[in-house]
């Protein structure tokens, strides 16, 4: 038991920093920059070149702290101004697969990690904004009927610091238990299961990492900030930097949340279409990835690893 509660503590201790610090910029983000974020993707529409114009709404969406549930009702307002499906659509992907606070939260992987992340992103909402251009040449891509005028905007108390500080609450509400869990189950993993054991798992199944992760991104990913931990045990362990940047894309865009959020306005085929894009970004980026240098795509948290080795009492060094 003291050698669970040694390598739990590590954990709690490494990861912690990154979860609090991304709480404090993305709740500084969804209060002062929520209503700025809208008017620039409407602006950049009517502005920027088409491409370059996805590449921002991408961006934009990513630079989003709120919820799905939240990102909606702001495109189906976006809509309603004359915004583009294919905008709407980069801006959405971009919010859906990644957000301030879970972008601090994955450089708890390597610094290097987080920006191969963030690229990743980035492209799969420019992917999906194209896409979305090609599908909508013979009618709207989404159906914003059953949305529009229900946003319900909870940041509303007259003083701005309160305002503020009500936000980080919700957001450690809305997080908190999934990121114990994370470590916990990252925590139990380390302990139960010998490394070499799962390194030799790992290692005989190299080619089979990206497509065994995002199918495990499917059912098993819940919340972003509890996917870090464990995804740190396992890269520790061997798992390439392309097979986790995998589990996040199939994982975030289909969790059960999303899921049935993005249902209400593409409906059941396109629905198919969304999920079927999704696993097909997560492989392709996953493998890309893994042919990178080894230096630009290794696990390289900062300050070194982190976990105790169990079995010798002995923290790993780098």
């Amino acid at each position: 038991m003291a050698e669970f509660c040694a390598i739990l503590g590590d954990q709690i201790g490494y990861i912690a920093p990154y979860w609090i610090v991304g709480i404090l910029i993305g709740s500084a983000i969804s209060v002062f920059a929520k209503a700025k974020i809208g008017r620039l993707v409407e602006k950049r529409q009517k502005t920027g070149s088409s491409f370059f114009g996805l590449v921002t709404a991408s961006f934009l969406g990513i630079l989003s702290p709120i919820c799905l549930f939240g990102t909606i009702p702001i495109a189906a307002s976006l809509s309603q101004k004359g915004v583009k499906d294919d905008f709407l659509s980069a801006f959405m992907m971009g919010s859906i697969l990644l957000n301030p606070q879970l972008l601090i939260y994955t450089s708890a992987l390597g610094y290097n990690v987080a920006v191969i992340r963030f690229l990743v992103c980035l492209a799969g909402g420019v992917l999906f904004g194209l896409l979305a251009r090609f599908i909508s040449r013979e009618g709207r891509f989404y159906d914003f009927s059953d949305i529009n005028g229900k946003q319900r905007d909870r940041d509303t108390h007259p003083n701005m610091l309160a305002r503020y500080v009500f936000n980080i609450g919700r957001n450690i509400r809305a997080t908190g238990l999934h990121f114990l869990a994370g470590v916990l189950l990252a925590a139990l993993f380390l302990y139960l299961v010998p490394d070499t054991f799962a390194h030799d798992f790992v290692s005989h199944h190299q080619q089979a990492q990206v497509p065994l992760m995002t199918l495990a991104g499917l059912p098993f990913y819940v919340c972003g900030g509890g996917a870090i931990p464990l995804l740190a045990g396992w890269m520790q362990l061997g798992l390439s930097t392309g097979a986790a940047m995998a589990f996040t894309v199939s994982g975030s865009a289909t969790k059960i949340t999303n899921l049935s959020a993005i249902k209400t306005v593409l409906g059941v085929k396109k629905l198919a279409v969304y999920i079927s894009f999704v696993c097909f970004w997560a492989l392709v980026s996953g493998t890309v990835i893994n042919l990178l240098p080894e230096d630009c795509a290794r696990f390289d948290p900062p300050g070194g690893e982190f976990h105790m080795n169990h079995q010798t009492g002995h923290h790993y060094g780098k």
